[in-house]
């Protein structure tokens, strides 16, 4: 019996959070332009300032092949720039633009500002404070491998 109520608190975890992440991409009006995996690069290029294609799609657990559509759509919107590889001619690291630095901010900020709001107006002051202590092991299931 215990097993299956750890089963159903594990199923209204994952519920719960899937659900916040689609709440946090429609308040996100600029959001809403990119797909899920092009937000997740996006991210990461602003992170790490410049990474390879290969190094993106295993990120994303994508192929390269899907990543090389992506980081295209991307580049068509001008929010990427690829410059050669100073070590390998072959290789080439992709980065932000400053208009996608810029959008990124912005869809960023949109969803913290959501988030926040959402956070004042429904949370009593005891639970903001446990919602801080619960970051920390929710960090460890994100890099959980």
């Amino acid at each position: 019996m215990n097993q299956q109520k750890d089963l159903q608190f594990i199923t209204e975890l994952r519920a719960t959070i899937n659900k916040l992440v689609k709440k946090l991409r429609k308040e996100s009006p600029t959001g809403q332009i990119f797909s899920l995996t092009e937000r997740s690069v996006m991210s990461a290029l602003f992170q790490h300032k410049a990474l390879l294609p290969s190094e993106l799609a295993a990120m994303e657990m994508i192929t390269n092949q899907s990543m090389s559509q992506v980081l295209n759509h991307l580049s068509e919107m001008g929010y990427i720039v690829r410059v050669p590889s100073e070590t390998d001619k072959r290789k080439v690291n992709i980065s932000l633009s400053e208009d996608g630095e810029r959008i990124f901010m912005q869809f960023r900020h949109e969803r913290d500002e959501w988030l926040q709001r959402a956070v004042a107006q429904v949370c009593t002051p005891e639970e903001q404070e446990l919602l801080k202590q619960v970051i920390v092991p929710l960090s460890k299931l994100v890099d959980f491998k």
